[in-house]
């Protein structure tokens, strides 16, 4: 019987982030009780909202856990990989799409 749940386990790729980084929620993140602070079910991020990951920790010697920097509300929560894209990296991407393929001289 296998567990149904079962997940990639995460922390045998480098991090999706590095500290830094900025990134832009992908969801509305609600308290579950571990913020301090709030309300249980209280919205935390918004979807949309803009941060900087500071530091980078584990959960579970599974996932990695960004702590994201969320400077218009001068909060720092707890983000897994799925809930953030980065907006560095997507600039960077674009601005090599626009230049176009190296060439050879």
């Amino acid at each position: 019987m296998g567990l149904g749940r079962e997940q990639e386990v995460e922390i045998h790729k480098p991090p999706r982030f590095i500290p830094g980084e900025r990134v832009r929620a992908r969801l509305h993140v609600k308290n579950d009780g571990t913020y301090a602070g709030k309300n249980i079910g209280e919205n935390l991020v918004r979807k949309g909202d803009e941060g900087y990951v500071r530091d980078i920790g584990t959960f579970l010697q599974q996932f990695y856990i960004y702590a994201v920097e969320w400077v218009e509300h001068g909060t720092i929560v707890g983000m897994r990989a799925r809930e953030l894209t980065s907006l560095d990296n997507a600039a960077a991407r674009g601005a090599a799409e626009i230049a176009g393929p190296p060439t050879k001289e």
